[in-house]
């Protein structure tokens, strides 16, 4: 073969390659093009049919014009709840997932401490008491009590119990029907410790259960506007729920929470006198206006209570706990023993001490607890020398009442029992619920 045919065959040989090449590279592309419209139609009816209850439009599937919402975005290791709407979107449509109706479901709920000196209105911490509810459908309305505060309790539909069962039969859009309700209660009733925030999240947990409807959670928070919005505030509720410390606020949009560390070892002492503190009184003598320096004041207490919480610098929590905003008026008008037993707190050993909720329960938080403490020496902590400087300064002035010695929770409420049950013979759950 000649030196210009071998010329002309590799010519032609590099025509037939890009061409060829210029083919594949054409039906790639339209593949592409294709699948790329496939997943943009998916999405797109996927995103018709999803709605959230009470959902922020932040997090909602396709409502964001935001970059950083959308599904191409990096997520950040605090993205949490941007990560969960994802899942969630891949899925289902949430507002559709219920379940089957119950005929008796028990609900415990933890007690509560708010405010913790600065924080009003917006942080509050789980407590270690526990009151159970339970629930059942039947032929006519009734409410049962035992235990603290039964007698004081309210009997009739005006106990907060029964407005978050109506609360909850309302979000499911289905009838209430007749229910007997009976409460074995170790939360003091009206005492500052969140007796009525507990019997509105037991009353909505359980409505939601024998209405047999579910609730969305990631980017909603759905439980926590029912019972924010009833309570008008979430610092006690969001521990209800939650467990722990945790800081609520209100975005203009909806209520958002988040939990602050409770470090280890602590305890809370509290005197809770015998007296009922009834919160519209409290909230009567506060002023409709704070001066600029006092609302500095709280401002920093608050932010160097919270970086105490998260860094367990239990030094700190005595000026982390201190308040121009409510205690010093309801010291001066209705608890004139808070500050002394403040004071007496602190100086027998406790890491800070405030007023709890509207009152008139005074708490103290206390450090060195290390597992079972009736097996450790008492010398390693100072719960027994805080709890009596405490009642010396009630005896001194006049109130009677009583030191209850706990810790905080982590957990929040949960069902502990329900007809016909949620476990099967497949799955079983806590306590076989």
């Amino acid at each position: 073969m000649s030196s210009g045919e071998n010329t002309k065959l590799a010519a032609t040989a590099l025509v037939a390659a890009g061409v060829g090449a210029a083919i594949s590279y054409m039906m790639q592309k339209k593949s592409s093009d294709d699948s790329s419209r496939e997943r943009s139609t998916s999405f797109s009816n996927l995103n018709s049919r999803t709605s959230f209850i009470f959902q922020d439009p932040e997090y909602d599937v396709g409502t964001s014009t935001s970059t950083a919402t959308s599904d191409t975005a990096v997520l950040m290791p605090h993205s949490h709840e941007e990560r969960m709407r994802r899942r969630i979107a891949a899925r289902m449509a949430v507002e559709d997932e219920n379940s089957q109706p119950r005929q008796s479901v028990t609900v415990r709920v933890p007690a509560s401490s708010a405010n913790c000196g600065p924080g009003y209105d917006c942080i509050g911490l789980a407590v270690d008491l526990w009151t159970e509810v339970t629930v059942s459908r039947a032929e006519k309305f009734e409410i049962t009590a035992e235990g603290d505060g039964a007698a004081e309790m309210p009997k009739d539909e005006s106990n907060l119990l029964v407005t978050g069962v109506k609360a909850a039969y309302d979000t499911a859009e289905k009838p209430m029907p007749p229910l007997k309700y009976h409460v074995v209660s170790r939360i003091p009733y009206a005492r500052g410790l969140g007796s009525s925030s507990a019997a509105i999240v037991a009353g909505i947990i359980a409505g939601l259960v024998l209405a047999g409807h579910r609730l969305p959670v990631w980017g909603s928070e759905s439980l926590l506007q029912i019972a924010a919005t009833i309570e008008g505030h979430p610092d006690n509720v969001a521990p209800v729920i939650y467990g722990g410390f945790q800081i609520g606020i209100h975005n203009g949009t909806r209520w958002v929470t988040e939990r602050v560390p409770c470090p280890p070892g602590t305890q809370l002492v509290m005197f809770i006198p015998d007296f009922i503190g009834k919160t519209s009184a409290a909230r009567g003598v506060l002023s409709d206006t704070i001066s600029r320096a006092d609302a500095a004041f709280n401002i920093g207490r608050v932010a160097f209570l919270v970086h105490a919480l998260a860094m367990g610098n239990l030094d700190n929590l005595k000026w982390g706990v201190q308040d121009r905003m409510h205690q010093p008026q309801r010291a001066e008008a209705l608890y004139q023993h808070l500050y002394p037993m403040i004071k007496a707190a602190e100086e027998a050993g406790a890491c800070c001490a405030y007023l709890s909720g509207a009152g008139p329960t005074v708490m103290a938080l206390t450090s060195g607890a290390s597992g079972d403490i009736f097996t450790q020496r008492e010398k390693e902590r100072t719960d027994f020398s805080v709890a009596k400087a405490m009642m010396q300064v009630a005896q001194t002035f006049g109130v009677k009442g009583r030191i209850v010695v706990t810790l905080p929770t982590n957990e929040g409420a949960r069902v502990v029992k329900v007809d016909p049950p949620f476990s099967s013979e497949y799955i079983t759950f806590r306590d076989n619920v």
